[in-house]
């Protein structure tokens, strides 16, 4: 139940309070003085969307706060909603007994909370789905429609995993001698992992290492040369020569000795030269180069490098062998197929029967309420059965495995009055005709449920006597659930428990829209108002 309801900053409301309580609880006032922007709050808070124009102007935000009661399993228990809205990035946030929550938590909870019957549920009830909706709502165990849609769903998972399956194996089939070409091309040259990468490395260290040998040998050349042509042949005669120098003039001593100390260096430079370096490398060059043009030409062939070369054997294996497994996992996927059609058909058997029996229960409840509505007591209201094939017969080369599967959906014909042919809503009911027929759904709908329901202007086209019946009706209602209701017509405002008056206000160069419960005496007033007498 609905029992509190605070509305701040949207449209035309500045700061609305109020409270509601059991039974009929009614709003009224003039067309245009904003009783669709408090039922625009109620859907607001319970997870509608809201564009940001409608944050009152001047305001930061817009604020609903809503606090409902309902039976639980510990007795009865409180849940208060607010919702806000930015005005300036469009946001909203949603707050559950004062925690932030999330806009799908909110909106598992409305079925329980509200059920909000309006003209544009006229228009919905027009539509074959939801009345077979509310023919499987009727059903006293829905779980055989579940079944049934879970088992088409994996029925046609099933399928969908076979279709994939099978054009699969026959874009592989046309590729299959293509696809073991290139298996043996690769299995011929075998590359590895990082194999052409540890080969370019290699084949870098050896260049390394032939230069430095080069060196090497250019540097033992300039040392040794040929006949007295090296550098230490050259330096011996320059050691004589010194010495002889040196014995008669013996400003060459130091020039001698530091010429002995360099020919020590050069005799130990000439020592390393002769030293030729070696190379740890494991491969032989002519083997290296070889292997390297190897998959050169490889990955020349193929039009791939050798990591995209791996990864293309892999997927050629991968599809070679799923060619060769695929005709095991195709017979298991058609099995599983025959398995669940043979389900689902059982299932649907039960459900159309189960079906049948619900639509029988569903129309001869509608009529009764229907009757209570001003309609004739011969009111007739049947239901039409369309046979929907969901699923073709499963059959191998020389029999049927499984029939198709077929399933009864249902809609609504009706004859509001004697001796006029059943027809469906659409062709022959009227607005006032919809109104009524639309609360008798409610009234069979509610019979067990404690949610607030709310009736928007759901007597349009409605008058005279018959709306004394909706009136009854509506009353009635009213002493099980609490009701919320925006109607023009006194006689239906005359048997609300509270009474609630909406109404514009200008002040200065600003229009507010208020809402205040009317006690006895304005309340008299707002009937006669509705009646058309003058005050």
């Amino acid at each position: 139940m609905l029992e509190y309801l605070r509305i701040r900053g949207l449209a035309l409301i500045d700061d609305m309070e109020l409270e509601f309580g059991d039974g009929m609880n009614v709003l009224t006032g003039e067309t245009g003085a904003g009783k669709s922007f408090i039922l625009k709050a109620i859907n607001f808070v319970l997870g509608d969307r809201l564009a940001t124009d409608m944050v009152r102007p001047g305001r930061d935000k817009a604020q609903v706060e809503a606090l409902f009661t309902r039976q639980g399993t510990q007795g009865e228990e409180e849940i208060v909603l607010r919702r806000e809205l930015s005005a300036a990035s469009g946001r909203s946030h949603f707050f559950l007994n004062g925690s932030l929550t999330s806009q799908d938590a909110v909106r598992a909870l409305r079925p329980a909370l509200l059920f909000h019957v309006s003209q544009h549920g006229q228009q919905r009830l027009l539509q074959p789905s939801y009345q077979a909706s509310l023919i499987d709502a009727f059903l006293p165990d829905p779980s055989v429609v579940e079944r049934k849609d879970a088992l088409l769903r994996e029925l046609k998972d099933v399928s969908e995993q076979k279709r994939a399956l099978l054009e699969r194996m026959e874009s592989l089939s046309e590729k299959r001698e293509l696809l073991e070409m290139q298996q043996k091309e690769i299995e011929r040259v075998a590359p590895e992992e990082g194999e052409e990468d540890r080969l370019e490395k290699a084949r870098a260290e050896l260049k390394s290492v032939e230069r430095l040998r080069s060196r090497y040998e250019q540097g033992l050349e300039l040392m040794l040369g040929g006949e007295n042509a090296g550098m230490a042949a050259m330096l011996g005669e320059l050691e004589r020569l010194l010495h002889e120098l040196a014995q008669d003039d013996e400003s060459f001593t130091p020039s001698l000795e530091a010429l002995l100390n360099f020919q020590e260096e050069a005799r130990e430079l000439t020592r390393r030269f002769r030293g030729t370096p070696s190379s740890d490398c494991e491969y032989d060059p002519d083997e290296l180069e070889a292997r390297l043009y190897e998959l050169s030409q490889l990955k020349r062939r193929m039009r791939r490098t050798i990591p995209e070369i791996l990864r293309l054997r892999d997927e050629i294996t991968e599809n070679l062998s799923f060619l060769d497994a695929c005709g095991l996992d195709l017979h298991r996927l058609e099995k599983q197929e025959r398995e669940l059609s043979k389900k689902l058909h059982v299932t649907l058997e039960e459900c159309n029967e189960k079906r049948r029996n619900a639509a029988t229960r569903f129309c001869a409840a509608l009529e009764k309420e229907l009757a209570g509505l001003g309609f004739s007591d011969r009111v007739h209201v049947e239901p039409d059965c369309s046979p929907h094939e969901v699923w073709p017969q499963v059959e191998d080369k020389v029999k049927v495995i499984c029939p198709a599967c077929v399933e009864d959906r249902y809609r609504l014909l009706w004859a509001p009055n004697p001796g006029q042919r059943p027809q469906p809503l659409d062709k022959i009911a009227s607005g006032g005709e919809l109104s009524r027929f639309l609360l008798a759904v409610v009234g069979v709908q509610s019979a067990n449920e404690d949610a607030t329901l709310v009736f928007d202007e759901v007597d349009a086209g409605v008058g005279g006597v018959t709306l004394n019946r909706v009136s009854d009706r509506l009353h009635d209602l009213a002493s099980r659930r609490q009701l919320l209701v925006i109607t023009h017509w006194p006689q239906l405002a005359a048997r609300a428990a509270q009474h609630f008056q909406v109404s514009k206000e200008v002040r200065g160069d600003e229009t507010f829209t208020l809402c205040r419960p009317l006690d006895d005496k304005a309340r008299e007033a707002e009937l006669r108002r509705m009646a058309g007498e003058e005050s």
